[in-house]
């Protein structure tokens, strides 16, 4: 993920923004990451884990009637969590919300699902995938993933 992350903040420090993280499922890992790259200081602004709901509202403002209805891995949520690393004054967002494992999957949501989203100057993507292995393969690849889609995004600006 090194490779993905320092050229994340090249474009970064190129287009003078600052990224944020929302992590759930990952639990820090794409923060992790990033401060993995010497010189992230330059273009990394904050990341929070954000495990519990009320960690959502309280940190990101995610409406606690969209965390109801929707659940906390849902499109939604992680749309609201890009928005509140937004209000809280990052230019660039990434927030993950997920089941890795090994319990807690359902029919609708399995265990291996995540919701990832990422914003950058204020438009907000979002996807869902549902990667295979145990807790940690989830994690990763659901880290590594979403660092491949926001650099596809940065590229095109």
């Amino acid at each position: 993920m090194i490779d993905l992350t320092r050229r994340i903040g090249q474009l970064l420090v190129q287009n003078q923004w600052r990224i944020g993280t929302a992590e759930s499922c990952t639990g820090g890992l794409l923060a992790a990451a990033i401060t993995e790259v010497a010189g992230s200081s330059a273009w990394f602004d904050e990341g929070v884990v954000t495990y519990a709901n009320a960690s959502k509202q309280r940190l990101l403002g995610v409406q606690k009637s969209v965390l109801e209805e929707f659940g906390a891995v849902s499109q939604q949520v992680v749309e609201a969590m890009v928005e509140g690393v937004f209000v809280n004054g990052a230019d660039v967002a990434l927030a993950t919300s997920g089941i890795a494992g090994p319990d807690g999957g359902t029919a609708d949501k399995p265990v291996g699902t995540v919701w990832m989203a990422w914003g950058v100057d204020g438009q907000i993507e979002s996807e869902m995938r549902c990667f295979e292995g145990d807790r940690q393969a989830v994690r990763l690849a659901a880290s590594e993933y979403l660092f491949g889609c926001l650099l596809e995004k940065l590229e095109r600006f």
